[in-house]
């Protein structure tokens, strides 16, 4: 940990907000029928690879995984200097479904509105519904997610690093640091 900065979940809080999660997404879908995880690139990727594995132990049916790049949906994208687009894997058809979007801090709502777009280009899903691990408040756009991790009040002068241990190399810990957005 670096100075300055506070732990506000642990590598236990964090499986446990997950858990947490998959049995919330279970029981307001009524089991896993037609449902999908996607997570958005970076962090997004493995809690969605998680709370999937979840759902599909507590259901003991697979859950279908994408991974979704917003890169070219987000609306600052000219505002960043060579912006890098990743791929995005939807092996399923999204039509019909019940997707979960995955990300791990939700702040202004802008990634998740580009994520929405995104998904509408692979089909017109049922229903989308939004996880994330940390809700940090200071929405620009109408967005709520369904299922939280932990909402964190902080200030705008406060940053929320998400650290996972297959991005990061280190145990799972969520800590505020200060610094912006």
């Amino acid at each position: 940990m670096s100075p300055g900065e506070r732990v506000i979940m642990d590598a236990r809080d964090v499986e446990r907000a997950i858990r947490r999660m998959a049995h919330e997404i279970v029981e307001r879908n009524r089991g896993a029928e037609g449902l999908a995880v996607v997570g958005i690139r970076t962090r997004g990727v493995p809690l969605a690879r998680r709370i999937a594995g979840l759902i599909g132990e507590l259901e003991d049916q697979e859950v279908p995984l994408g991974i979704l790049d917003i890169t070219l949906y987000r609306d600052d994208i000219f505002d960043r200097p060579q912006p890098e687009v990743r791929e995005t894997d939807i092996p399923f058809d999204v039509t019909g479904r019940s997707l979960v979007i995955v990300d791990d801090v939700l702040y202004t709502g802008r990634s998740v509105r580009a994520a929405v777009d995104a998904i509408m280009d692979f089909g017109r899903p049922r229903r989308i519904q939004l996880a994330v691990l940390v809700d940090r408040g200071h929405r620009e756009l109408p967005i709520r997610p369904d299922f939280v991790g932990k909402n964190v009040p902080t200030s705008r002068s406060e940053r929320v690093k998400v650290r996972l241990r297959e991005t990061d190399g280190c145990d799972d810990q969520v800590v505020i640091t200060e610094g912006g957005g």
